[in-house]
């Protein structure tokens, strides 16, 4: 046996109490961990109390003790909260960021119920760094592709849009598509926040961008790219097998490592069906997702204008560092709920928290900043937007309610709907008469049904009636 050999054999013993991580379908691994991790919580708690000493600065004490009860919270979380849709790479991975999302509601929470000042002083605590008004940038400026008057570097608009931005906002969009899994709502969102850059220019200077910025970076080259690739790993994860094997079944050295990297990849596969105009019920939610999505990213530029945050804060990283743990997540529980509510009868626990995470921010906004909300809109802005809202009211009507009604049929006995449910009916109630005339047994006629049975001859009725 080699040392490769007898180390994954080494991992098996491992993977037998790592459930999750286990690919030996054949061995009962699931088992939690409760006693093991109360052990040790026990064991740091009573070091902490017996054999450290408590240093004497209040400022440190309260920042270890707000550390120490998050931790807690987390460990109990890890071992007992309920497990969500996604069990790879392993479902203790998937409860600590639904215990982390807890954690980032009650942090808002605390920051609306503070004021103005004490809130954004209060992120010192965080970053000393933090707590002091962002200088002003120009973000516009001169929008010229080629800029004739620099004659030693003439494209320099557009290396000076060239820096960590453009491959965050790719990698950004990859992410949203594998949530989403749909083309034509990734495309929506993408063309509707630029759109929304275009409304709100006039109360943050981030979203004056030149108009090439706007609709060849970003849309075009970003996004769009990000979004073909994504839909390119999309399809490779609905063909791939899912033919999960034990490892000691796998022959060869390689396999096994294949079979440990197959590991982070999903356990099974299911393709997102949106289907928004078959139901109200589909459409009004697709509506809801692509809103909540555009408020969450609105929030993004907003919360760090109010909270005076510098771009590239490791803040900001962070924060969509931990929408991309839970968003995927948000995400399958919401299409379950849709595609289902038979079984799944209520909204996901983590749904439920991204969109209460969504919400509190936005109020944040508001209460720190309610001036900069309430700048008057330009009217052609509002000309639009009211145009648009009007359209997809009207739409709404025509498709959910107007074209739905079904339409009597012309003289010649041809359905006029244009629904395949109404056409069908209809169908059905021309075929009807031929029935209606075959002979039965005892030598009369086959009676119609439904309504024709009450509107039938008076011979039919006379029968009826003796």
């Amino acid at each position: 046996m080699s040392c490769g050999d007898w180390y994954l054999n080494f991992l098996f013993y491992k993977w037998y109490y790592h459930p999750s991580l286990c690919p030996f379908p054949h061995f009962h691994c699931r088992r939690a961990h409760t006693v093991t991790v109360l052990f040790i919580l026990t064991c740091a708690l009573v070091y902490v109390t017996l054999l450290e000493e408590t240093p004497q600065d209040t400022a440190y004490n309260t920042k270890r003790g707000i550390v120490a009860s998050i931790l807690v919270f987390l460990c109990f979380g890890v071992t007992q909260a309920k497990d969500g849709p996604f069990t790879r790479p392993h479902p203790a991975y998937w409860r600590f960021w639904l215990c982390v999302t807890v954690v980032y509601e009650l942090f808002l929470i605390f920051i609306l119920f503070q004021t103005v000042h004490d809130g954004r002083q209060f992120m010192k605590y965080i970053d000393p760094k933090l707590g002091v008004p962002l200088p002003e940038r120009d973000y516009g400026g001169n929008c010229l592709i080629y800029d004739p008057g620099n004659t030693t570097d003439p494209f320099h608009n557009i290396w000076d849009k060239m820096d960590g931005f453009v491959p965050a906002h790719f990698l950004g969009w990859y992410i949203k598509t594998l949530m989403i899994r749909d083309w034509w709502m990734c495309m929506i969102i993408s063309v509707m926040f630029e759109f929304l850059e275009y409304s709100l220019e006039h109360q943050l200077p981030n979203f004056s961008e030149c108009w090439w910025d706007h609709w060849i970076m970003d849309v075009l080259v970003c996004n769009g790219l990000g979004i073909y690739c994504g839909m390119k790993t999309l399809a490779w994860l609905s063909m791939k097998p899912y033919q999960w094997q034990g490892l000691w079944n796998i022959p060869t050295y390689k396999g096994k490592i294949k079979r440990i990297a197959f590991q982070f990849t999903p356990y099974s596969w299911v393709k997102f069906e949106w289907k928004p105009a078959s139901n109200l019920r589909r459409w009004l939610a697709v509506l809801g997702i692509i809103f909540m999505f555009l408020l969450a990213e609105l929030n993004t530029f907003y919360l760090k204008f109010v909270l005076w945050m510098p771009p590239e804060h490791y803040l900001v990283l962070l924060r969509l560092v931990f929408f991309v743990n839970v968003g995927g997540v948000a995400m399958r529980e919401i299409y379950d709920f849709m595609d289902d509510p038979k079984f799944h009868k209520k909204l996901g626990q983590q749904a439920w928290l991204v969109s209460a995470i969504t919400v509190t921010e936005f109020l944040i906004v508001v209460k720190y900043d309610p001036h900069t909300i309430m700048l008057p809109i330009p009217s052609l802005i509002i000309q639009c937007w009211f145009l648009g809202i009007l359209l997809i009211l009207i739409w709404t009507v025509w498709r959910f309610f107007i074209r739905s009604l079904p339409s009597p049929p012309t003289s010649g006995g041809r359905c006029l709907d244009i629904t395949l449910r109404y056409k069908e009916t209809c169908r059905r109630k021309q075929e009807a008469p031929a029935d209606w005339d075959r002979p039965l047994g005892n030598g009369s006629t086959a009676a119609p049904s439904g309504r024709s049975k009450l509107n039938g001859s008076s011979e039919t009725l006379r029968q009826r009636k003796s």
